[in-house]
């Protein structure tokens, strides 16, 4: 009795690592279909141990459908990895197409001639189709041959062109060509608004006569401000320089600060002076 326990033990654990073993994934109900823009094609049945015979084919505005069950162990479930292959057996060069899968198992990739890398869309020879499919777990993976697809270019239509893609590594120097420095405008510009601006000064002056301004002050005011008169005039002045400057050649970084130290001078020598102003026309002296 107890080396019949003994030998049944071994026999149980032996059976179940055989039948683990023996799980794989497969498929089932596996069609193959070409489509037009405007029609469906016919459809033709393939499977793991009969792969189709002849090749499929398609032109420049056709696509092929596969539709399958995936299963595990014979029963219908989605694997991880789904995949149609494409490849080129003469230089070995393949292209995956993932399919989407519904949890019981129903698989359905569509391949178009568009989504051909150019490498196997000029291919002469018929693609091997394969289909793969894989999980996690102890469940042997599958990686079969299923059929072929054969490219037939319409001598019509624009061919392929292969576009060389972009490589990370040492390029060429770029050379940078910057703008050059703004110019002055034309000088029979300048010389206009130089005019128009003088033209002004002879209309200030009859400006003053006319409406009565008394120019026998002047002496008074330099007499009681001087400072802030004289520093009020030559800040004024000043500041046009510094804008002549700005307008030949200085930059604005340069005027900047200059127009500051005078911008100041010019606002508290104007405070001071148009106190004495008001002063004077408190006094009654207009």
């Amino acid at each position: 009795m107890r080396f019949l326990r003994s030998f049944v033990t071994p026999l149980v654990l032996l059976a179940a690592g055989a039948a683990q073993a023996a799980s794989s994934w497969g498929f089932d109900d596996a069609t193959v279909q070409v489509n037009a823009k405007k029609a469906a094609g016919s459809k033709e049945k393939f499977s793991e141990t009969k792969p189709l015979s002849h090749p499929v084919t398609i032109s420049n505005t056709e696509s092929v459908k596969v539709l399958l069950v995936a299963k595990d162990g014979g029963k219908g479930k989605r694997p991880h990895q789904a995949f149609v292959v494409l490849q080129d057996e003469a230089t070995g060069l393949e292209a995956p197409f993932p399919m989407t899968v519904k949890e019981n198992g129903k698989a359905v990739v569509e391949i178009k001639y568009t989504d051909l890398p150019v490498q196997l869309a000029t291919s002469t020879a018929p693609l091997k189709a394969s289909v793969v499919l894989a999980s996690f777990g102890s469940s042997q993976g599958l990686n079969k041959p299923a059929f072929s697809v054969a490219i037939k270019t319409d001598p019509n239509a624009s061919p392929v062109v292969y576009e060389k893609p972009l490589r990370y590594g040492k390029r060429e120097p770029i050379s940078h060509i910057f703008r050059a420095d703004p110019k002055n405008p034309p000088k029979i510009i300048s010389a206009f608004f130089a005019l128009a601006v003088l033209a002004t000064v002879p209309v200030l002056f009859f400006s003053w006569l006319t409406l009565g301004a008394n120019v026998s002050h002047i002496q008074s005011a330099l007499r009681d401000a001087p400072i802030a008169h004289g520093v009020f005039f030559g800040s004024l002045v000043a500041l046009e320089g510094v804008f002549y400057l700005y307008y030949v050649s200085w930059t604005l970084f340069q005027v900047l600060p200059v127009i500051g130290v005078f911008g100041a001078a010019t606002f508290l020598s104007g405070a001071k002076a148009l106190g004495e102003v008001q002063s004077r026309r408190l006094a009654g002296e207009r």
